[in-house]
């Protein structure tokens, strides 16, 4: 990982959630592991996250979990024969009767829907294969015209392009699942169908502070939001999948390029998902517009790249991320890269923490520094130098392991559960050096950067920047 800014998220199942293969996919370049709570047990991600703590102790190394939430999902309901052929141009149905359905219309469990939408609005079914525009509507009842597909089957998803639903983001199962979630110990929660601010405000409520929120980014309207969403979280996840089925195709590059523009500059973590090597579900190799797809995230300057069934239940997933490591790795070494961090760098925030770290960054490229060292307690000083998206790796000592297990998602960010209580600031910069040689970062002659706060031990406090030597 020493060799790549770029974090790898890679989420368990059942292909990946055994002791042996999550060391292995830990070895392979994974940073944080995701436990996707539309899947599996309690029990199965309770015994995920024992071995994941197992396994920073096996390296001392700290390691990432996020919970991840269902969310509002919205699905029909099932079909007499599982499944039925449509033709373009026929009349369907939506409706509140929830017998099995049949080739003229299907069990649409969700009144809010039903409630909320009017003529002309259109479903998309089973990520954008079947679109139905709806010309009438009445007491508990949808009647629309398919315009494309020809096949649906049971308990397929929908989505609404263009419609904010009024709809809680989390729902009786999700609150479930974010208590147990936390009384696990996980550092992220992230939560699914975001629409509006309000949304998140509720969830971090909920948390308390126990774990960091990501929101997850797939729909339209938390796009319109995205700004104030992003100043009320802790980290974003641009979730193509749902995303791309309810907006134009065409858009998801640009709004990608923004999404990550915007959260970089606020100095949080971004992480881009969904489908990112999806033909390695079932292939060895990935097709080149996979391979151009998670480069494309690398250079627009993502903190983080995610792989979803490719872990979770694909037939290669130790590969997977190989293969997601090995494009990174070499994205990152292409001279246009450097060249495209450097172009979008941010100007320094307005503060004498940011003002220190942006420095550091600067004094890092004029002495040839070969690393950057940040004491903090809170995690604010790694994410700042982060934001700058620095060549040189970020070696982060914190006395808080759960400080630690947050920042190995973030760009370059490789933290180290340190106590040190001393206000001598000699004896950090010789304790860090010793630390950067033993975990490979530096070897003896090479300068480091090194930001901290006096008097240690308190957050916010980022003061002092002084360029150290590993001897």
């Amino acid at each position: 990982m020493k060799n790549r800014q770029t974090k790898i998220l890679a989420t368990l199942g059942p292909a990946s959630n055994s002791k042996e293969m999550i060391d292995a996919l830990f070895c392979a370049g994974v940073s944080t592991f995701r436990l996707n709570f539309s899947h599996g047990t309690h029990e199965d991600h309770r015994c995920a996250i024992k071995h994941i703590r197992s396994l920073e102790a096996k390296y001392s190394s700290p390691i990432g979990v996020v919970a991840d939430m269902q969310g509002p999902k919205l699905r029909i309901g099932k079909f007499k024969n599982s499944s039925v052929k449509l033709e373009k141009g026929q009349k369907f149905r939506f409706d509140s009767d929830s017998s099995l359905g049949d080739k003229n219309r299907v069990y649409l469990p969700h009144k809010d829907v039903i409630e909320g939408l009017d003529t002309g609005s259109l479903i998309f079914l089973d990520d954008g294969k079947v679109r139905i525009e709806i010309t009438n509507k009445g007491a508990g009842y949808l009647e629309g015209i398919v315009q494309a597909g020809s096949y649906l089957s049971d308990n397929k998803g929908f989505n609404l392009p263009n419609v904010i639903l009024p709809i809680p983001a989390l729902t009786d199962k999700d609150r479930i699942d974010l208590k147990a979630a936390l009384d696990m110990g996980v550092d992220w929660i992230a939560q699914s169908f975001v629409q509006k601010p309000e949304d998140v405000v509720e969830a971090k409520k909920l948390i308390d502070g126990r774990a960091r929120l990501i929101a997850k980014i797939e729909k339209p309207s938390a796009l319109e939001y995205l700004e104030e969403i992003v100043d009320l979280v802790d980290g974003i996840m641009l979730a193509r999948g749902d995303l791309g089925v309810e907006i134009p195709p065409e858009d998801v590059p640009s709004v990608q390029k923004h999404v990550i523009r915007l959260v970089r500059d606020k100095g949080k973590p971004v992480i881009v998902a969904t489908q990112m090597l999806e033909s390695m579900i079932t292939n060895a190799r990935p097709t080149r517009a996979e391979a151009s797809d998670v480069a494309t995230a690398v250079y627009d300057g993502a903190d983080c790249v995610m792989l979803s069934a490719e872990t979770a239940a694909g037939e290669y997933p130790v590969r997977s991320v190989e293969m997601m490591d090995r494009i990174a790795r070499k994205t990152e070494a292409d001279s246009n890269y450097l060249e495209m961090m450097d172009a979008a760098r941010p100007d320094a925030l307005s503060n004498p923490s940011d003002a220190i770290t942006t420095a550091a960054y600067y004094v890092a490229q004029d002495v040839d520094a070969k690393l950057i060292v940040n004491y903090t307690m809170s995690g604010s000083t790694a994410l700042r130098t982060a934001r700058q998206r620095p060549e040189i790796s970020i070696l982060c000592l914190t006395p808080n392991i759960e400080v630690a297990r947050r920042l190995v998602l973030s760009y370059g960010v490789f933290p180290v559960h340190d106590d040190i209580g001393t206000e001598d600031f000699t004896g950090p910069a010789r304790h860090a050096a010793k630390i950067a040689l033993s975990k490979g970062f530096a070897k003896k002659g090479d300068r480091f950067i090194m930001t901290a706060g006096m008097p240690f031990g308190i957050a916010g406090t980022t003061n002092i920047l002084r360029i150290g030597e590993v001897e």
